[in-house]
């Protein structure tokens, strides 16, 4: 089995990802673009499946929630009362050398300095004690700040009156579309909008993977509730992603809440906790959660001019809410799975020997293909068997269907891709009417009766 710490691991996903399907550098017969990357047939299959499970859990099985879908350009005002465009910094060394610029912070912990709660001033004097020098061996520039939101124009003429920003994160829209939800939805207090969507950020030093990237997308919540009611709030939503990540079948032992310090919190927020997961690279964020108290539709109605409150229709009481925020990353919800499913294990081979399986045990849920037909051979009486077979379980389920090698290596293709079930058509079937149906995980195979399938598949899935 595979240990978190190994980086060969993060190298062998990224190697699977490609071949199979998930996972492409973006603009690669150009030469690509740095920590872009693509989502192949296999890959958007995959996301899709978390975005979808995550907005029925978290959406349709509630009863006090609602969704958005907002636009990625807004109102540069908008940034201006979240605090972004004054706090939305991170601090820039430059290679002398190169001309390559860095985050102090990531050279400091790289080089064993442990950055919590220091400011500009300690970072740069960690620097100096510790003669700290780039990646490439050259001299670094003084510490400054360097603002992550990324800067665009709209209409025909570039000026510094029609300067916009593609969103850093999905929350603002929430708040700003306080009052219209409230009034459409007409939800009480306690309630909570969800987003998922697209955000931007111009990080000065992405990598591993698809762990840090400029574009990625957010599944978030921004929940409502009275001042007093904040810490049972962020108690139960805790509870929530703790539970959400065992359903994503992430091992409790990868995994670190850490409660943030004053002085290490986000300007908006009064309390939060980072869960980290023990990557290969190292130990590092995957979720937040956060308390936001009422900043952020104080600010935006302070700089707004509305009034953005709610009232109690059984008290009268009126007052701003305060926000719980739940924010978690598809693109890293991705990651991790991948780093959880994959493993490596020896089985034996017809012949007696033994070879090594590369098997992605994804939640069945999650797999972007929950069955593969294979047809023993590619002769038209197995296929005339195969193909309705084929059709029948794709109106259930999305179904894959190969007939290229032999048998023994579409297997390991499937297992490779995480599909959970395959049915083999063979020669048998044309006398009994029945196909094999391999377990991924176990190997092992049953025999069914095709007329029994799509119930024998539907308590496999609900199982």
């Amino acid at each position: 089995m595979k240990k978190k710490t190994d980086d060969s691991v993060l190298n062998k996903v990224l190697t699977l990802a490609k071949q199979r399907g998930f996972i492409f550098p973006s603009s690669e017969i150009y030469g690509g673009l740095a920590n872009t990357w693509d989502y192949g047939p296999l890959g958007v299959e995959l996301k899709n499946n978390i975005k979808q499970q995550w907005w029925v859990r978290f959406v349709h099985n509630r009863t006090d929630m609602v969704g958005l879908d907002a636009a990625i350009l807004m109102n540069p005002k908008t940034w201006e009362a979240s605090g972004h465009i004054s706090h939305f910094n991170d601090p820039l060394v430059e290679c002398k050398k190169t001309h390559k610029r860095y985050r102090a912070d990531h050279l400091l912990e790289d080089n064993g300095v442990d950055t919590t709660g220091m400011n500009l001033e300690d970072m740069q004097k960690a620097l100096d004690k510790k003669k700290i020098k780039s990646p490439d061996g050259g001299e670094l520039t003084k510490l400054k700040t360097f603002n992550m939101m990324l800067e665009s124009h709209l209409g025909p003429i570039k000026s510094d009156d029609n300067k916009v920003y593609f969103r850093p994160e999905t929350a603002q829209a929430i708040f700003v579309d306080f009052n219209s939800i409230l009034n459409s939805a007409r939800k009480r207090v306690p309630f909570g909008v969800a987003q998922i969507g697209k955000a931007f950020r111009n990080e000065i030093t992405p990598g591993n993977f698809i762990f840090r990237t400029r574009e990625f997308e957010q599944m978030e919540i921004e929940y409502f509730v009275h001042p007093k009611q904040w810490k049972k709030a962020f108690d139960m939503w805790l509870k929530e992603i703790k539970d959400w990540l065992d359903y994503c079948g992430v091992s409790k032992k990868n995994l670190v809440f850490r409660e943030i310090k004053d002085g290490e919190r986000a300007h908006y927020s009064k309390r939060t906790v980072d869960i980290e997961y023990k990557y290969p690279f190292g130990t590092k964020e995957l979720y937040g959660l956060a308390y936001r108290t009422d900043y952020d539709l104080a600010q935006h109605a302070k700089f707004s001019g509305q009034e953005l409150v709610y009232t109690d229709p059984e008290t009268q009481e009126k007052y701003v809410p305060h926000v719980i925020e739940p924010s978690l990353g598809v693109d890293r919800t991705l990651l991790v799975m991948l780093l959880e499913a994959y493993d490596q294990e020896e089985v034996p081979t017809a012949d007696g020997k033994k070879e090594m399986r590369t098997v992605l045990r994804l939640p069945h849920v999650f797999a972007p293909y929950k069955i593969a037909v294979l047809p023993l051979s590619k002769k038209l009486e197995l296929r005339k068997v195969a193909e309705p077979i084929w059709r029948d379980l794709t109106k259930q389920w999305f179904t894959n269907y190969d007939e290229t090698q032999a048998i023994g290596r579409r297997y390991r293709r499937q297992d490779e891709i995480g599909t959970p079930y395959c049915v083999t058509i063979d020669f048998e079937t044309l006398e009994d009417k029945k196909v094999t149906v391999r377990d991924r995980d176990t190997m092992k195979q049953d025999r069914v009766a095709i007329a029994e399938l799509i119930d024998y598949f539907k308590d496999k899935f609900n199982d």
